[in-house]
């Protein structure tokens, strides 16, 4: 057993409150307790007679210590870059011509499917490693660049092992074969609907934590999303979906039907989609990367005003968003969507743990894991200011991340 006491934290932003001069106190995993550092206890039963006998101690030198940020949205699990197609894009090419030159997801589908298990271990590994030494604690990660049966379990198994390591970010594994389909099911759609839900229950024994449905033009109907997600309910998956990012097609209507923990994006959503994602309990994960290189903005606030739960993720995809930067995605919300610095990180700590449906993380406070981060400023409007504010110190469970 281990007890970490950190102390001389100069602003503490729990989740739910602000504190100055505070200290929190970890016991192994957990935290036992958190806040001004006059109020701290002698002792706590069952974890220490007196506080002198602490095993560490750690000064953070007055600094500003936040939860552990969670990203709730990514696609990390690839090989190969598309910057080539990009770079088409912002010369005016056409979705049409950038594929008839031999890019868009099947492009990145190819490669991945190309590449060694080893290399795509090694690439994910140094992509996870760059969100957690940026104050990102969780991640939420897709698969969707094998789209055959053993490639996305072994894409789950992969980011199950590298959870294990040293130094790696919380992964809440999603299995997303229903991503595009794929080309060898050129002319057999159905076949690949009964093949994705006959996969979903052997991905759900991989490990994976949830089902995604990307759900839009040129991608899955709402029907077909409808009995993907049902599928992947029944054998333990929670629900989530790629839903009104390019057109409305009823997507955020099938979230909130089906009660997804999620529903992503959100770019063309309108108020009959935020009353029906508000009525089923449905948290809304936006990501302005992706909304400010497709120069269009999702109805932020208006989900906000109805109580819609707001997450934030990077939506890191080798096609559009490198973005592996969490205080840069808070950063891009307050400034392209009108948040206030407190709305932005509740988005990208509690909002994230509700839309993951986890309830032991996103805030600093008793039982929850110790994931904080020490950064390198001394109030939380620095977020606003420094567009990827530095982490000076990261904790995962209590203990220190090495750099």
């Amino acid at each position: 057993m281990t007890v970490r006491l950190l102390t001389n934290i100069g602003r503490l932003w729990t989740g739910t409150d602000v504190c100055s001069n505070a200290a929190i106190l970890v016991h192994d995993d957990r935290i036992v307790w958190a806040g001004p550092a006059s109020d701290l206890p002698q002792s706590v039963p069952g974890v220490i007679d007196d506080i002198v006998d602490v095993d560490h101690v750690e000064n953070l030198g007055g600094g500003l210590v936040t939860p552990g940020l969670i990203d709730a949205h990514s696609h990390p699990v690839y090989a190969g870059n598309r910057w080539a197609e990009l770079a088409m894009r912002t010369s005016g090419s056409t979705n049409n011509e950038i594929v008839a030159a031999g890019g868009g997801v099947a492009s990145t589908v190819t490669v991945t499917r190309g590449t060694d298990p080893w290399t795509l271990c090694n690439n994910v590994r140094e992509r996870l490693r760059q969100w957690i030494c940026g104050g990102t604690t969780t991640i939420e990660a897709k698969t969707g660049y094998h789209l055959t049966r053993d490639g996305e379990l072994a894409d789950i198994r992969m980011l199950r092992s590298l959870e294990d390591e040293p130094s790696m970010p919380r992964i809440h594994a999603t299995f997303l074969a229903a991503h595009v389909l794929p080309p060898e099911y050129f002319g057999r759609r159905r076949d690949y609907i009964e093949a994705v839900r006959l996969w979903a229950g052997d991905a759900a024994a991989a490990g994976a934590d949830s089902i995604d449905v990307y759900c839009d033009e040129g991608h899955f109907t709402p029907d077909e999303a409808r009995v993907l997600l049902m599928t992947g309910q029944r054998v333990g998956l929670k629900a989530r979906l790629h839903a009104c990012a390019n057109e409305r097609v009823g997507a955020a209507q099938v979230a909130a039907e089906v009660g997804c923990a999620s529903a992503d994006l959100l770019t063309e959503a309108n108020e009959d989609d935020i009353k029906a994602l508000a009525h089923g309990g449905v948290a809304a994960t936006i990501c302005p990367g992706s909304a400010l290189h497709n120069g269009r903005t999702p109805p932020v606030r208006a989900l906000l005003d109805r109580g819609v739960t707001l997450a934030l993720g990077t939506d890191h995809n080798p096609g559009q968003c490198g973005i592996t930067s969490m205080p840069l995605v808070v950063g891009l919300s307050v400034a392209m969507f009108g948040l206030s610095v407190n709305e932005a990180l509740r988005a990208a700590t509690l909002g994230g743990a509700a839309a993951l449906r986890v309830n032991d993380r996103g805030a600093l406070a008793p039982g929850m894991y110790a994931d904080i981060v020490l950064w390198d400023a001394d109030h939380e409007g620095a977020f606003a200011w420094a567009f990827g504010l530095r982490a000076q110190r990261v904790w995962r469970g209590g203990v220190p991340v090495q750099p």
